[in-house]
């Protein structure tokens, strides 16, 4: 019995064509006989899968299939066994994936034609948090694999001549044809001599062999800006690995790590500090010295402080990346009750108990310490 059209792209009845389109897209890509030849079955997967997207691309035969399955299709003329003669199937993988020289070349399979780009590089630079304000210009350095400067990437010894490759002709790329259930397949593939640059050195370089390239460590100045957040990525095109001949080099990536500061916490622009005090500090009201990223800044706290209470210093926070205007810091007050009381503290606290009244006890702008909390941490 012929399987189901839908369970085979593995999507949805009510599925639109883009999502019929991008699973087609993925098996393809899966079990292409191209790439997949250690799998026996995959050229009848693939030519049933081939099979399902002709049918649900196509509106009006969706509509049969949908209204009275195989059995409709076939009555109007529709084939399932033909279902390989698109036309040409490299002309529809084509038209799904763009680009040229076949299902290899579109895929990014069996090498592609031209000269190789350069592979992009990834490394770690540590900031202060108090980088983050101004941001910061640091030096990193890293193993690369660059531009020669005895031969300047062209592999020939200077003064001695480059001929053009024998075996490709100067195109840099073959082509290489094979046969499947679907017909001719045609894909272009990396000169194995050139390397993809159509030419060949008559003396190669005695610095690089004849690459181009040489490897070594390399080091680079990157601007890490203002309002940069732990763990992003910033990106300097064409500092990466140097590509072959002709081809161009990859990227840079600089993943920043901003350094823990025990005396803040960050939420987003903002940050939040915590100053503990003693609870008859937090009665009577008391000034303290708290750090910000600008220095030290006095904080005057009133009579009757609770625990949590937060105070804003407006713009001592951060700004956020690519603006200027800071966040605020939040100040948390940690109210500390005294222990290990001599017998005249605890006297004079006792006397302290006595007195208290229930208007000294009610919780201020009636906010519960847990409202308190909630507010301050998010």
């Amino acid at each position: 019995m012929p399987s189901d059209y839908y369970e085979v792209l593995g999507v949805s009845r009510d599925a639109d064509e883009t999502e019929i389109k991008k699973a087609f897209r993925g098996l393809a890509r899966e079990l292409h006989p191209d790439v997949n030849g250690h799998d026996p079955e995959a050229e009848a997967k693939f030519k049933e899968a081939a099979e399902a997207y002709e049918v649900l691309s196509d509106a009006e035969r969706r509509r049969t299939y949908d209204a009275y399955g195989h059995e409709g299709l076939r009555s109007g003329g529709y084939d399932p066994r033909g279902a390989s003669s698109f036309g040409s199937l490299d002309d529809l993988l084509q038209s799904l994936f763009g680009g040229s020289g076949g299902f290899g070349g579109a895929f990014g399979f069996g090498g592609g034609g031209g000269p190789a780009n350069g592979g992009d590089i990834l490394v770690g630079v540590e900031i202060e948090l108090a980088d983050v304000v101004e941001g910061v210009r640091r030096e990193v350095s890293f193993d690369a694999v660059s531009v020669c400067e005895h031969c300047h990437g062209n592999g020939a010894e200077p003064g001695t001549p480059i001929h053009s490759c024998e075996k490709c002709g100067g195109a840099g790329q073959l082509r290489a044809v094979s046969q499947t259930p679907f017909g001719q397949m045609v894909r272009a593939v990396t000169c194995d001599v050139c390397h993809g640059a159509g030419k060949v050195p008559e003396t190669p370089c005695e610095v690089c062999g004849g690459s181009g390239r040489t490897p070594g460590e390399r080091t680079t100045s990157v601007e890490v800006p203002a309002g940069i957040e732990d763990g992003q990525r910033l990106r300097v095109s064409g500092a990466g690995h140097a590509g072959d001949a002709g081809g161009q080099p990859g990227d840079l990536y600089v993943e920043v790590r901003v350094a823990a500061d025990e005396r803040f916490e960050r939420d987003g622009t903002d940050l939040i500090s915590l100053v503990s005090i003693p609870a008859t500090e937090a009665m009577l009201g008391t000034t303290v010295t708290i750090p910000t990223l600008d220095g030290e800044r006095e904080v005057e706290l009133a009579a009757g402080t609770q625990p949590a209470h937060e105070e804003v210093l407006r713009g001592a926070g951060l700004p956020p990346l690519g603006g200027r205007r800071r966040g605020n810091q939040r100040l948390i007050v940690n109210v500390v009750v005294p222990t290990n009381l001599s017998d005249e503290q605890r006297e004079v606290a006792e006397r302290l108990d006595e007195s208290l009244e229930d208007e000294n006890l009610e919780p201020q702008h009636g906010e519960g310490l847990f409202s308190r909390v909630r507010r301050a941490f998010g």
